[in-house]
């Protein structure tokens, strides 16, 4: 199985020696396109959205390497 590629942090903060790096680019990504699937719908499948909310967040940071 090939390693995830989870884009590195979405908000890299350091202060006084430490390093914060919250959540991954992959993960905002993911949320950003699944908040967008929910609106609207009476009853969401969950595991449906989540999934192809990954799918756009990997799409995503692939096309960000493309140049």
């Amino acid at each position: 199985m090939s390693e995830i590629n989870e884009g590195g942090a979405a908000f890299p903060v350091s202060a006084d020696n430490m390093q914060y790096l919250g959540m991954s680019l992959r993960d905002y990504f993911a949320a950003k396109a699944m908040s967008g699937y929910m609106v609207g719908t009476a009853q969401p499948n969950a595991v449906a959205i989540a999934e192809t909310a990954y799918e756009v967040a990997d799409a995503m940071l692939a096309a960000r390497e493309v140049k």
